[in-house]
């Protein structure tokens, strides 16, 4: 299917889940197999992809997470907090949209609280006179309303459609061709040691017995400048078949990414686009893994830009004693990465940098361990070792 005009998920820290406080990627997660079988043409190429919006409205940012560096009002997703309320965010941004009345198929992505109280208030406040459902049936069903123009009270009709799917409890086996596995080249081979110098007392306590792996997220830029916030069909190889890939090379006791809704403004070659591409590449990992996916929200990724040091991030991940005795897998935006690490560098006054992570390469991970001494190493032995499909490639299908 090629013709939707725009996604729409749950802003995943607006819905915390359990004792644990876990963000709720459900929403992303579903859609986004839909947004792969669609299509985007940014710089006049058009890739097996589609944004998808999961930002935050202006006026209900978490308070657990960092204040937006950007302004995207085209970018807001559904808020999980805004229930009971006929004039919330979610029900301004469906009205925004039925009030432009520019055709096209919209699709909204969310739990059943969520979805059921937009529904009846849209209902309520149109006048439409639809015969919703009266409680939740399943994740089968699929809830559509059609307006025609002109929209009318009365002249909206809603039709249901149940999917009947019945997927295994395992994870899933990805259909030929597959991605194609590698040795570990993209990269030219590093390894910083600092055994032996101990961090100042000023900087901030180092954390101990601490690994962390940095991976890029998955494709996404088929031609330079292309970006809609999502990977391409290319990339749903490569993360699909992450849990693979790194059996028996990294055993993390947690997975972190940036929060997907973190929005940027359409530019050149740039869709209007939520930054969900490395939460959504790590997800499969953590779901073949039966580990929760965690959002580093705190940190206002794009606040800091290379060269220079992103001191919010490594101060997030190597101090404080949070993450002393655990094993992370981090996706992350490569250009961040080594500025992440050189900020903890910089605690050590060694002197030493680590390199730029070349544009090309999706492959390599970045080691970084910190022993019981606070000792610190960082190398990039390690790679995915998969080689994904050319980035105009379509997306795996089932």
């Amino acid at each position: 299917m090629n013709n939707v005009t725009g996604i729409y998920a749950l802003e995943p820290m607006t819905h915390l889940q359990t004792t644990g406080n876990y963000p709720d990627m459900v929403a992303l997660e579903t859609i986004q197999q839909f947004a792969m079988l669609n299509q985007i043409s940014l710089s006049d190429v058009p890739a097996n992809s589609y944004p998808i919006f999961a930002s935050y409205s202006p006026l209900s940012v978490p308070a657990e997470v960092a204040t937006p560096v950007f302004s995207c009002p085209a970018c807001q997703g559904l808020d999980f907090t805004d229930q009971n309320n006929p004039n919330g965010d979610n029900e301004m941004l469906v009205e925004g949209i039925i009030a432009e009345g520019a055709a096209g198929f919209y699709v909204f992505s969310a739990p059943w609280e969520t979805t059921s109280d937009l529904l009846t208030n849209i209902n309520l406040k149109k006048g439409y006179q639809l015969p919703l459902p009266a409680g939740y049936q399943g994740p089968n069903y699929i809830y559509a309303i059609s307006i025609p123009p002109p929209a009318p009270p009365g002249n909206a009709s809603l039709v249901t459609y149940n999917s009947n799917l019945d997927p295994p409890s395992t994870y899933p086996v990805l259909p030929p061709p597959g991605v194609v596995s590698t040795a570990c080249t993209a990269q030219t081979p590093f390894s910083i040691p600092t055994t032996g110098s101990i961090p100042p007392p000023s900087s901030g306590g180092i954390n101990t017995n601490e690994t962390v792996y940095f991976i890029r997220h998955a494709e996404a830029h088929p031609t330079n400048p292309w970006d809609d916030g999502n990977y391409v069909g290319a990339g749903q190889w490569r993360a699909l078949d992450l849990p693979n890939a790194l059996r028996g090379k990294i055993n993390p006791t947690q997975v972190y990414s940036i929060d997907p809704a973190i929005g940027l403004a359409a530019g050149v070659g740039t869709s209007n686009l939520s930054y969900v591409r490395p939460s959504l590449t790590v997800e499969p990992y953590a779901i073949g893994n039966n580990l929760p996916v965690n959002l580093a929200a705190s940190v206002a990724v794009f606040t800091q830009n290379a060269p220079q040091l992103s001191t919010l991030a490594s101060a997030y991940f190597f101090t404080g004693g949070k993450f002393s005795n655990q094993t992370i897998l981090a996706a992350w935006e490569h250009e961040h990465i080594p500025p992440s690490v050189n900020a903890l560098l910089a605690t050590y006054l060694s002197g030493q940098t680590a390199p730029n992570w070349p544009d090309g390469d999706y492959d390599t991970i970045w080691t970084v361990t910190l022993d019981a001494n606070s000792n610190l190493a960082i190398d990039n032995a390690l790679c995915e070792g998969l080689v994904s499909p050319t980035p105009l490639a379509p997306a795996p299908q089932f």
